[in-house]
């Protein structure tokens, strides 16, 4: 564990990546100090984000090879962030490691035991709901999905239903609903004028996440007006009607008998 500063945040163990760097807090706060007068939401000021990759796209089956749990200032910068290398227990399949570029035999000889990783991570999120600080995911049942499966797996205490969400995805299909194009984080890294220069490393995908949620607020009154736990109510309604759109989609085109999981942001 690296210590810039005292940690504000985390107590983890010492394997776990901790970086707190001093200038970074103090760049966050001016750029706050900046943003007090102007219409940002509360929630804007300071944002927990997270992101997994993982051995695949099931969530029930996939294990958790790295992850991410960062806070980012007004700005966007980070003022804290943990990493985290796993070694998941089983072969990481060739197609995961092409996007996320970590081999079984990395994984094996710098990763940590699954379970103290998915304990490290379930805590440092729990501490940070606890706190009040709003939680950026992009996809979020995915992601919240898979960790709830692995906190089974491992007996591990899961994660209660967390409030203050704020999944990108969810929030920018609704907002900006006929825009072509895909929807990935990095098509709204670009829309958003967000950088994203290492695309599928948690680390940066979380931070980028948490910077498009920014931007949403800044571009989209339906967003900005909100509290954060109003937001994460309406998301709630908005995932749903995307999942039936869907649904219904798919059983008219492809399969009459497909359903859509619509329950948000645990899936």
């Amino acid at each position: 564990m690296t210590d810039s500063v005292q940690p504000e945040l985390f107590s983890l163990s010492d394997d776990a990546v901790l970086v707190v760097d001093q200038a970074e807090i103090d760049h966050a706060a001016t750029g706050q100090a900046q943003l007090e007068g102007e219409a940002a939401p509360a929630w804007w000021h300071r944002l927990a984000v997270f992101d997994l990759e993982t051995t695949g796209i099931d969530v029930q089956t996939s294990r958790i090879v790295t992850a991410n749990v960062s806070v980012i200032g007004a700005d966007g910068h980070p003022v804290s962030r943990l990493d985290w290398l796993a070694n998941p227990g089983v072969e990481i399949p060739e197609q995961a490691t092409a996007v996320h570029g970590v081999t079984t035999e990395r994984a094996v000889a710098e990763g940590r035991p699954a379970a103290l990783v998915v304990y490290e991570i379930v805590e440092a999120l729990k501490a940070l709901l606890a706190e009040g600080v709003p939680l950026v995911i992009y996809n979020a049942p995915y992601d919240l999905t898979l960790l709830h499966h692995e906190a089974v797996r491992y007996g591990i205490d899961p994660l209660e239903l967390p409030a203050a969400i704020i999944d990108p995805l969810v929030i920018d299909k609704a907002v900006d609903r006929y825009r072509k194009g895909k929807r990935t984080l990095e098509a709204a890294a670009v829309v958003y004028g967000v950088e994203l220069l290492d695309a599928h490393d948690a680390g940066a995908d979380a931070i980028a996440a948490g910077r498009v949620a920014q931007a949403l607020a800044q571009k989209h009154d339906a967003v900005s007006v909100l509290a954060v736990h109003e937001l994460h109510e309406k998301q709630v309604d908005w995932f749903r009607e995307q999942a039936e759109s869907f649904q219904e989609y798919m059983r008219r085109t492809h399969n009459p008998e497909f359903t859509a999981r619509t329950a948000w942001p645990v899936g």
